[in-house]
């Protein structure tokens, strides 16, 4: 029974890697793209699984055949954020002034957990200059207005209690905020200009779209609309920008590198490791959920993951350049013309159907 239960393994880890592959946006074939690592690792385990405990043969054949290919096609994708790729974003210059970087926390902080203590304390420790949270209600404002409003006095809040709270708390000056409901009208977004200590001017939006999966949304449109209508907007307002929060997707999906190459913006983390924040809990299943995207202004001083503090994401902090002087070294994504019609197409699409509940 060994040898084919070997051999069928490898064979649906094969199946799973090419429906990934389908453009279609149910959500059951998009949460294929999610673990791909996983996948991979497995499929080198039955290759290696056939060496040790099947003689040569048909079954043999089978799942070597069906390990190498699955293993090619997802290290397709995800070399790319490994250190053996060339990385996106320049390192900033040592000699950079300081008075243009910014530095950013994200944190996803999970609605039900109630350990504040752990988020405020790693502010404090970081001390960044823009702080966005994801999930957070009420409850979360109250924990986190009387800790950050002094130091971090500009601020957009939407505490809300579906899931898809928002709050930005900065230390550098904001203007022009916004919330808005881009695609649906119980999902926020907000976008600000933030001022700079050296008095420059840069765009900053903060999102968190709804997930394709069973108990939040049967298809993957809105999330795909509401990031390609951000890129779109990007591209068509060519400011220096920086688009950060819960994507509910990973780097390597159809939908966020479409988004890279409408945008025009750069992934810090391309060339340097995934940064996977979700899941905090489970080790085994972890991808990178949680992004920070920057146009070609910018350069990367430092980025880490941090430790979990009871959320099932990780925070994760970035520090960044505003160098435009250097944009020239660092190559921009750019779509062709059948893909901006995509992504029109996709944002109307997404405006104006309607998600079953």
């Amino acid at each position: 029974m060994l040898p084919p239960l070997i051999a069928s393994l490898t064979l649906i880890l094969l199946v799973a890697t090419l429906v990934a592959r389908i453009p279609l946006r149910w959500w059951w074939i998009r949460c294929f793209e999610f673990p791909r690592v996983q996948m991979a690792i497995l499929a080198l385990i039955c290759a290696l699984a056939g060496l040790v405990l099947l003689d040569s043969g048909t079954w043999l054949s089978i799942t070597w055949v069906s390990a190498l290919i699955t293993v090619g096609l997802q290290c397709r994708y995800i070399l790319p954020w490994t250190r053996l790729w060339r990385v996106q974003v320049n390192k900033a210059d040592k000699d950079a002034p300081k008075d243009q970087h910014i530095t950013l926390l994200i944190a996803n902080v999970l609605m039900s957990n109630r350990q504040a203590d752990g988020l405020i304390n790693m502010i404090n420790q970081h001390q960044p200059d823009i702080i966005l949270t994801l999930e957070s209600d009420q409850w979360w404002q109250d924990q986190l207005n009387p800790q950050l409003d002094e130091t971090w006095c500009y601020s957009a809040k939407v505490p809300l209690d579906n899931l898809y709270g928002m709050h930005l708390y900065s230390r550098l000056p904001l203007k022009n905020t916004s919330v808005k409901w881009l695609i649906q009208d119980d999902i926020p977004s907000i976008h600000t200009q933030v001022t700079l200590e050296s008095g420059d001017h840069i765009r900053l939006y903060a999102v968190h779209p709804r997930p394709p999966a069973p108990a939040e949304s049967e298809k993957s449109l809105w999330r795909d609309a509401e990031l390609l209508w951000v890129g779109q907007e990007v591209h068509e307002k060519p400011l220096p920008t920086l688009v950060a929060g819960d994507l509910n997707d990973v780097a390597w999906s159809i939908t966020t590198r479409l988004f890279c190459r409408v945008s025009g913006m750069l992934d810090p983390r391309r060339g340097r490791g995934m940064f996977s924040t979700f899941h905090a809990k489970n080790p085994l299943l972890r991808w990178p959920l949680d992004h920070i995207f920057v146009t070609n202004h910018f350069t990367l001083v430092n980025m880490q993951r941090l430790e979990a503090f009871g959320s099932d994401h990780f925070p994760i902090v970035a520090t960044f350049c505003y160098c435009p002087e250097r944009q020239d070294e660092q190559e921009t994504p750019d779509a062709n013309r059948e893909e901006r019609e995509e992504a029109k197409d996709t944002i109307q699409q997404g405006k104006t159907e309607k998600q079953e509940t």
